[in-house]
Parts: structure tokens; C-alpha cells; sequence
């Protein structure tokens, strides 16, 4: 499930073909200024996943269906 989105896109109005990174949210914790996530089980925790050359509305309901919570990144597709 996302519990939160960095788009670094370029292009942002660009939506039919992006790459896009799913880590689990408490890899955030580091990060100044985030809210601080509770580390997942083990067994239900994702690290990190990629695709590429989806669409934002893939990459949505892909990261969505993760058991545990996700940032989704997203990227420029090429």
C-alpha cells in the first residue's frame, strides 16, 4: 500500500510511460523532516521493486497491492 509519492520527474504531464521504484516507507525515517514508520514484520516487509515502462495509473495499482507500506518513486520513462 503507498503511504507516500516523490515524483521526480522532468516532465510531470507525462503519464503513458514512467519507471518507477517502490521501497518500504521506513526507509524514509532518515530523511530530514519525514514522519517516522513503524519497521514492517519481516515476512510481510518489502525492500525494494521496479518496473519500467508503465503507466502512473500501473505503477499506482501496483505499488497499492504491496502488503506492507511502500514510497513510490517515480521517474521519466525513456
Amino acid at each position: 500500500m503507498i503511504w507516500n509519492i516523490i515524483d521526480q520527474r522532468k516532465r510531470p504531464y507525462l503519464w503513458k510511460r514512467v519507471n518507477v521504484i517502490i521501497e518500504a516507507v521506513e526507509h524514509d525515517n532518515s530523511c530530514a523532516d519525514a514522519d517516522q514508520a513503524d519497521e514492517a514484520a519481516p515476512s510481510l516487509g518489502i525492500d525494494d521493486d521496479s518496473r519500467d515502462d508503465v503507466s502512473v495509473h500501473e505503477a499506482i495499482e501496483w505499488a497499492n497491492q504491496k502488503q506492507s507500506p511502500v514510497t513510490l518513486y517515480i521517474y521519466d520513462g525513456e
